[in-house]
């Protein structure tokens, strides 16, 4: 069994957004995004594997495009799914905290 707390290597970073992986198997993959306010998870896309993202506190805002981009409130509590082969990203409007699982191998292509 794995466990991990992603209260305990809680940092943001000035640069760019800070991702930590908490969890990896050949099946899947769990990371933690810490954004500052205006940070951005730019558009990418994972053609072999679905991607949840679990938002722990924050607000944000989730883009997802296949073909039509549609936009959604993140706050805590709200899940989101970012199916394969689509394009999604994460813009933090406050300080952001949000976990992603991500079924393996996922790939992963920039737009």
């Amino acid at each position: 069994m794995h466990q991990a707390n992603i209260s305990s290597k809680r940092e943001f970073k000035d640069d760019a957004v800070n991702k930590v992986t908490y969890i990896k198997t050949e099946q899947l993959v769990q990371d933690t995004y810490y954004f500052k306010e205006g940070q951005v998870l730019d558009y990418h896309r994972h053609p072999g594997g679905d991607q949840v993202f679990f938002v722990h506190e924050g607000e944000g805002t989730y883009y997802i495009d296949d073909g039509k981009e549609q936009a959604f409130d993140l706050k805590p509590g709200i899940v989101v799914l970012a199916p394969k082969n689509v394009w999604h990203k994460i813009v933090a409007t406050k300080e952001l905290v949000v976990s992603q699982a991500t079924a393996q191998p996922a790939g992963f292509e920039k737009r």
